[in-house]
Order: structure tokens, then sequence, then C-alpha cells
């Protein structure tokens, strides 16, 4: 059995689109994405620098054009269930047919934009914690009023809150654990990112969500939806609650998943992937160059 999954922010590197555009429908199409949302998504992942895409309000949709892309020039159709993490939710509903990708575009450019606003506010940030025992590291964090903002399974832990607190995490990290800055703007997926909630929501009420064709795992407990307006609530609420990448890799499991094919800017969620269940084997499709070797692949799981 096959799975999709979508990559979420922190994925993007400078020039990611680069070997897409040169099949000229997938550059005809970021044309009209770019101008439905108001953002040159073919300058962006072509010529911008790292500083550039970094930022929250275009690494978001620069992500998620880039793995809508992919996945439409991989044209696969025996897919099992697709999956995102975190804005990658937003690639994987447009993929099952609860969004279209007019409408999945449109709300990543709002959230990319709305949760650079609320990063705004109030300085924060998040660290890696690598290794140590789960209970261990959240007993820590919990102590310095952090967040598990992501559990990633395979002994990682993305912490997020107050700089300080990070910063006396690092200092004093659980034991058998290290820990790494992350060179975001935020603490996303906390409360720090609750004033992104609602006026996404208000978003949210313009646009028709339908049930999927392809079920999907949502981030917020490995639970596989088939509703298109739960699908659409979840992506909305999760701006500001912690990302279980762990409990979804769970659920691939669980759901007898062989097979897994990371949408571009592939590599982060296959490499976890590998540690938590070497015996699901994964593809990362990073670029066009790719895409024979991911139908072969695709077909020996489907």
């Amino acid at each position: 059995m096959l799975a999709i999954i979508a990559p979420g922010q922190g994925a993007q590197t400078p020039g990611m689109l680069h070997s897409w555009i040169a099949d000229a429908e997938s550059y005809e199409l970021l044309i009209q994405w770019s101008d439905a949302i108001s953002l040159d998504l073919v300058r962006l992942g072509t010529s911008a620098q790292v500083e550039e895409i970094k930022d929250t309000a275009n690494a978001q949709p620069l992500i998620v054009a880039t793995s809508l892309i992919a996945a439409l020039a991989l044209a696969f159709p025996h897919v099992a269930v697709v999956s995102g993490h975190s804005v990658g939710e937003l690639t994987a509903a447009a993929l099952s047919g609860a969004l279209s990708h007019e409408d999945a575009l449109t709300l990543v450019r709002a959230r990319g934009i709305e949760m650079a606003k609320a990063a705004a506010l109030h300085p924060a940030g998040m660290s890696a914690v690598l290794g140590g025992d789960r209970d261990d590291v959240i007993s820590a964090l919990t102590s310095l009023g952090l967040v598990a903002a992501n559990e990633n399974g395979a002994g990682q832990i993305v912490a997020a809150g107050d700089l300080t607190a990070l910063a006396t995490l690092a200092q004093n990290p659980p034991a058998s654990a290290r820990v790494r800055t992350l060179a975001v703007s935020g603490a996303f997926h906390t409360s720090f990112m609750s004033p992104a909630v609602e006026p996404l929501r208000a978003i949210s009420t313009g646009i028709t969500a339908h049930n999927p064709h392809i079920p999907v795992i949502s981030n917020k407990d490995g639970a596989v939806v088939d509703e298109g307006a739960e699908i659409l609530a979840r992506i909305i609420n999760q701006i500001a609650h912690p990302v279980r990448w762990d409990l979804c890799m769970d659920s691939l499991e669980s759901m007898g998943i062989t097979g897994v094919i990371e949408l571009a800017p592939a590599g982060t969620l296959v490499g976890l992937l590998k540690r938590a269940h070497p015996h699901i084997e994964g593809f990362a499709l990073k670029s066009a160059e790719d895409l024979s070797a991911a139908r072969e692949f695709a077909g020996r799981h489907a």
C-alpha cells in the first residue's frame, strides 16, 4: 500500500523549483497560482535567497506549491492515504480532494501572513531536542513552561516558547539529549499562534470543503479523517496546537502502508520514518529528475 506525505516549513531550499518549471504546464500553473495569491512563486522558487524564503509568509505558500507541482507531475492514481507535516496538511487536503488547489493556496498564503504577524507580537522561538527519554524530555519542557510543539518520533521533539526558557533548556538538556536552536521567527503550534486562528477561520467560511477521495491522516492525533469539513477545521485549529507526527507515522504502520513518497522539497519526513518504522520503505521525490524512479517505486507499493 502506498502513502504520499508532504513536508512542512523548514524543508525549503533556494532554487527548489528549477527542475519543475522546465515543464511548460507546471510553469504555467505556477504563474496562475502566483497571480491568484499575489505572490511570485516562480521567483521565490528559483532566484530568491535563503533569508527571503525563510520568511514564514513566503516559505509556507512556496512549500505547498512545490509539493503540489510535484504531485501533479507524479500523477499516480493509486494512493491509500495522504498526510502532511504542519503546513503540509494543506498540501494533503488538496491531494485528497477535500480542498481545491486554489483554495489550499489561498489559505496557506493567509496562514503564512497571519502566523508571521502572531510571531512578531512576542519574542519566542523553537529548539529541537534530539535523543533522550520522551517522558524525561516532556517533563523538562513542562518545568520550564515550554511546549512540545512537534513530536516527530525517532527521538526528536521540538520545544517552543519563551527565548529565555529555551536558552535554559540548551544549557541544561535532559539526560542523553542535545538541544539545537532552530532558525524560526516564532513559537509555532503553540498558544503564541492563537492570534492567527480566527483570521484563518474567517477565511475558511468562504471555502467549500469536500469529502476526500483519499483519506487524510491528521496531525492532531494521527486519526484517519474522511470528512471534508473536519479536515478543514482541524487544519485551522492546528495552527496553535502541537503536531503529533509520531502518531501520524504510527497510523501509516497500522494501516499496513508499505511504501511512502515524500513530495518535494523532500527528505526530512522519510528520514524520520526510516528511524521510527524502518520496515516501511520511503522515497524522497526531490526534483523532476526523480519522477521515473518515483513512479517505479509507487508501482511496487500501490
